[in-house]
């Protein structure tokens, strides 16, 4: 009798733990339904028929045809032109994400070890460029790198070149521009990996005799691969997509694949293949970033890690 009792207590008590898991579940959901709300109609619903546009006709009176077809990604893939396009997009965006991590490294590494209010002054002029419109950037590498803008006319004084050098209008002035706008994120996402360290496991590298540079690539560099990924990640992302820094510093001359969806749907009003484009920059980006993070997996092995 007594065990049928304490059976049934507990059976009670398993119940009502199930009752309250069930209800924190809820609430989360509850929590969680305004943030979902916003994600499927502002981008999955978007996703979804821009995925369905880009098998539809063109039509020259409302721009979207009746018709299925599969020529508006035929047309893409088999034209030398859009994949030379989609080959400069992907280069661009690596180059700017390499150059990116090469510069942010030293740089949150010292933000990391400042201390007080110089850590502080340091973080805000990292973010400063983030308070600064993206168009007003662009802008101003304009008035710097065009031919008779500050740096060809700073050469030219001291005798440097005879002529002005094209550093407008070219993928340089476009990875320059990329890398200003983008090196706030990829200096924050390799600050919080900094920060997790111990100080104690480089101190005890140290103590077993390894030099500053053994240290920095056997402990530090490893330790800081989540971050560089992460920020690796999101610079790519930002880069393979962008649009205003190619269409100002780059122009018609470096057309790359933001700017041809623009031409097709904002000035061709070719609603379908401008579809397609796009929906195709979104998958080459998903399986390049797909692939770096297999790399990146790959190479943790062996290696030191968080």
């Amino acid at each position: 009798m007594q065990a049928e009792t304490a059976y049934q207590e507990q059976e009670l008590l398993f119940r009502e733990k199930k009752k309250q898991l069930t209800k924190k579940k809820l609430d989360y959901l509850l929590l969680l339904l305004p943030t979902l709300g916003i994600f499927i109609f502002f981008f999955l619903l978007p996703l979804f028929f821009l995925f369905i546009t880009s098998f539809k006709t063109f039509d020259a009176a409302s721009g979207i045809g009746n018709d299925w077809t599969l020529q508006n990604y035929i047309k893409f893939i088999t034209d030398k032109f859009y994949l030379g396009v989609v080959w400069r997009t992907v280069k661009i965006a690596l180059i700017t994400t390499l150059a990116a991590i090469v510069i942010s490294f030293p740089v949150a590494y010292q933000i990391t070890k400042a201390k007080g209010r110089i850590k502080n002054y340091l973080t805000l002029l990292v973010l400063s460029p983030l308070l600064i419109s993206m168009v007003i950037r662009c802008y101003g590498w304009v008035i710097l790198l065009s031919n008779n803008g500050v740096v060809n006319h700073t050469l030219m004084n001291f005798g440097l070149i005879d002529k002005p050098l094209t550093l407008l209008y070219t993928e340089f002035s476009v990875v320059i521009g990329m890398v200003h706008v983008l090196f706030p994120y990829m200096v924050l996402s390799i600050m919080g990996s900094l920060e997790r360290i111990d100080p104690s496991v480089i101190r005890a590298s140290q103590n077993l005799g390894a030099s500053s540079i053994r240290t920095f690539f056997s402990v530090i560099l490893p330790l800081t691969l989540p971050g560089i990924f992460a920020g690796s990640v999101m610079v790519f992302s930002l880069g393979v997509s962008s649009f205003v820094t190619p269409a100002i510093l780059g122009g018609p001359q470096v057309k790359v694949m933001s700017f041809l969806t623009y031409e097709q749907v904002g000035i061709m009003l070719n609603w379908p293949y401008g579809s397609a484009i796009g929906f195709l920059l979104i998958f080459i980006a998903t399986i390049t970033i797909i692939v770096y993070s297999k790399l990146l997996t790959s190479s943790k092995k062996g290696v030191a890690i968080q």
